[in-house]
C-alpha cells in the first residue's frame, strides 16, 4: 500500500477522510486484481472532480477578465482542463508515484497513461472538496493549474490547431485551407475517416480518427508541422 502522508506532506493538504484521498488514485484495474479491496475506485470521484474544476476556473475567469467574451474564455477553459494539461500537472505534483493500478496498467505509458494521471487529478478534486469544500479546491486549482494560463495566452496553447493553421495559411500564403475526407471505412458506429488538408490543390497533410472532426483537428496538426509554422 502507497504511502498517502508523503503527498500530503509535499502538497500541504492533510485530509480528515485518508480513505477519500487513498480512493482518488484507485484505478478501475486494480480492484480487478484485487476485489477484495475495502475502497471502490476513482470513477465517481472524478465526475464530482470534473464538475468543481470546470466551475472553479470559469469563475476565475470570469471574475477576472470582465471584457473577454464568452467564446475566448471558453477557449481558454479548454486549454486549462484539456487532458494533456491536467496529466501534465498530475505529473509534477508526482500523481504518478501513488496510481494503484493493475499489473497491466503499470507497464502502460504514453497516452494511455496521459489519461490515467488526468482522470486522477479530477478525482483528486472530488476528494478534496468531499473532503475540506470548495474554498479548498479553489486555492489548490489556482496555486497548480490556473497560474500556467499567461502562458497559455502568450503562446497561444488555446488555440486549435484547425484555427492556427488557418490563421498562419491566411497571412503567409493569402490561402483558406480546405479539408476532404480521402477514405472512410468501418460500421457507422464505428468509423474511421483519412483526411487531407489542401493550399489551393495542393495536399500538405493527413489526419486519421474516429471522427470527421478529429481527423481535420489531425491533418492541421500535421500540416503545421510540415509547413515548420
Amino acid at each position: 500500500m502507497k504511502d498517502f502522508s508523503s503527498l500530503e506532506k509535499k502538497l500541504g493538504i492533510k485530509f480528515k477522510n485518508k480513505d477519500l484521498l487513498t480512493q482518488a488514485f484507485i484505478h478501475r484495474s486494480y480492484l480487478n486484481e484485487n476485489p477484495d479491496f475495502y475502497l471502490f475506485h476513482n470513477e465517481r470521484l472524478e465526475f464530482l472532480g470534473d464538475a468543481v474544476l470546470e466551475l472553479v476556473v470559469t469563475r476565475y475567469l470570469f471574475e477576472n477578465y470582465p471584457k473577454k467574451q464568452e467564446g475566448m474564455m471558453t477557449n481558454w477553459r479548454a486549454a486549462l482542463v484539456n487532458s494533456k494539461m491536467l496529466s501534465k500537472i498530475a505529473k509534477r505534483l508526482g500523481f504518478n508515484d501513488f496510481l494503484l493500478l493493475s499489473q497491466g496498467e503499470e507497464k502502460e505509458t504514453g497516452k494511455a497513461r496521459q489519461f490515467i494521471l488526468a482522470n486522477t487529478f479530477e478525482s483528486f478534486i472530488g476528494a478534496l472538496y468531499l473532503d475540506q469544500g470548495y474554498d479548498a479546491c479553489d486555492g489548490f486549482i489556482r496555486q497548480h493549474l490556473i497560474k500556467t494560463l499567461p502562458e497559455i495566452i502568450k503562446k497561444g496553447l488555446f488555440k486549435d490547431a484547425k484555427s492556427s493553421f488557418q490563421e498562419q495559411a491566411q497571412e503567409k500564403v493569402a490561402v483558406t485551407p480546405s479539408y476532404k475526407v480521402l477514405k472512410e471505412w468501418g460500421p457507422d458506429h464505428n468509423k474511421n475517416f483519412v483526411v487531407g488538408v489542401f493550399l489551393k490543390e495542393k495536399l500538405i497533410a493527413e489526419g486519421i480518427g474516429s471522427s470527421k472532426q478529429e481527423a481535420e483537428e489531425k491533418a492541421a496538426k500535421k500540416a503545421l508541422e510540415t509547413k515548420g509554422w
